[in-house]
């Protein structure tokens, strides 16, 4: 499976690279082919954990983010297929991730693969289309047409059918505030996404002609692997299916609830995410209850993780006897958590910024304020988060995302966190500083415990109650 925009992650493939010399390969070429094509070198976005978030790309350099995807996606699937020996039954992809899976099939090669994203970005300079976005509804794709109509919104329409629970519709900008007020009046879950434009709608039509006319100047050949287009509804039958996705790439929803459940019903029961985070297996998981889901860089790992996630999955995951990575000779000592919030500042994002820097120094790891209690700390964080956001606390998975599957912004992230830290007495730094690495409950509760105690003689207190 080849996920979408949401599926980035600064430095994804830093540990990996330095494992798996057939990563820094494919990074290498897909360097050299960005910059054919006019692109930034992809590898700078992928193996520096300080790059960009997700959240500044969007705004000041989609293209890189594009360019970025592809290439983590690719290194991925090459990993899997050409060093660990996975043979895909068939391969997805959701959104700008089928993209990615035209060229794993082979249908396109690297080179002409970058070509094609840089393409898409090169048809929406030409052809800008009107102000539009997406919204995500906490609803089924039934339900949510259901508002639609109720409300006489006809400029606003499905986008994509992500799950049972999970569908996003897009359209003009006023039309889609309006959709967004009226289903959080009605209780449902509406989130905003950090997107310039209404994908998947009729209003990027003129887009989506320059970008077919520009794609159909690129090479293409004979896949190696069945594709099924969830924005098709079928498998791909030749040039000519080809030449039909890329045209309806922009302006048709993506379905990816029916394409998975097809998928399963013909036999399919793993489903691996070749990109990193998690955010598709998640997906198939509430869709397919049951099914084997694998997400090798649902965080940032090493060769022998990425192994072990395969081995994890059962029997019939992997062709022959491929076992884990051997160790390296001597393992080095990891960096700890809280040296990798950078100095950095920007976007207001500054930890320190309200907080007393006071505190005695300790290490804050001895776990007698019930810090070192990482599933309890992650439940207090799920519970102050979701009454400080809005959010249903299901919605709010130690492993959820907060800024590419929630929508929570930087500035808000830090604020958050900041009183979680204050709720456990602990002392955030004083300099300015980032949470790019620290995106979910799960992440943070383990940065709490790194943290120093304050001097306030509260310790053995457990969480405290902090003023909203």
């Amino acid at each position: 499976m080849f996920p979408g925009q949401g599926a980035y992650l600064p430095g994804a493939l830093a540990p990996l690279a330095e494992d798996e010399p057939l990563v820094r390969e494919t990074l290498r070429v897909l360097d050299r082919a960005a910059g054919r094509v006019g692109r930034s070198a992809p590898s700078r976005l992928l193996l520096d954990e300080d790059a960009p978030s997700l959240a500044e790309l969007v705004v000041t350099s989609p293209a890189d983010l594009h360019v970025a995807l592809f290439a983590a996606e690719m290194a991925l699937f090459r990993l899997l297929t050409e060093r660990h020996g996975l043979r895909p039954t068939v391969l997805i992809g959701h959104s700008f991730g089928e993209l990615v899976a035209l060229t794993a099939a082979g249908v396109y090669g690297l080179d002409d693969g970058m070509a094609l994203v840089a393409a898409r970005d090169d048809a929406f300079a030409e052809c800008p289309p009107g102000e539009g976005g997406m919204v995500a509804l906490a609803v089924s794709a039934s339900r949510a047409a259901g508002l639609l109509t109720g409300l006489g919104e006809w400029e606003v329409t499905l986008a994509a059918d992500n799950g049972p629970r999970q569908c996003v519709v897009s359209g003009p900008a006023a039309s889609l505030e309006r959709v967004r007020a009226a289903a959080e009046t009605l209780g449902i879950g509406a989130t905003r996404l950090r997107v310039p434009y209404a994908f998947h709608h009729r209003m990027l039509a003129g887009v989506a002609d320059a970008f077919a006319r520009r794609a159909a100047g690129l090479r293409t050949g004979q896949p190696r692997h069945v594709l099924h287009s969830a924005i098709l509804g079928r498998r791909l039958d030749g040039p000519d299916g080809v030449a039909d996705l890329v045209a309806a790439h922009l302006v048709r929803p993506t379905r990816f609830t029916g394409a998975v459940r097809r998928l399963h019903a013909d036999g399919v029961d793993l489903f691996v995410e070749c990109g990193p985070r998690g955010v598709l297996s998640d997906l198939v998981a509430a869709t397919v209850p049951g099914v084997r889901v694998v997400a090798p860089l649902r965080r940032r790992v090493g060769g022998r993780a990425v192994a072990d996630a395969l081995a994890g999955a059962g029997p019939g995951a992997l062709p022959g006897a491929v076992v884990s990575l051997p160790p390296p000779e001597s393992d080095p000592a990891p960096l700890p958590r809280a040296s990798r919030v950078d100095g950095g500042g920007g976007s207001g994002s500054g930890l320190g910024a309200g907080v007393e820097a006071g505190g005695d120094g300790g290490d804050g790891g001895d776990g007698e304020d019930g810090v070192d209690d990482r599933e309890a700390v992650v439940e207090t964080l799920r519970s102050l988060y979701a009454t400080a956001l809005g959010y249903p606390p299901e919605v709010l998975t130690e492993d959820a995302d907060l800024e590419a599957d929630l929508g929570v912004d930087s500035i808000k992230q830090t604020e958050l966190f900041a009183r979680a830290a204050a709720r456990y007495g602990r002392v955030l730094p004083a300099e300015g500083s980032r949470l790019t690495s620290y995106t979910t409950l799960d992440a943070l509760a383990g940065l709490l415990a790194t943290l120093p105690a304050q001097n306030t003689g509260a310790r053995g207190a457990g969480p405290r109650e902090v003023p909203a």
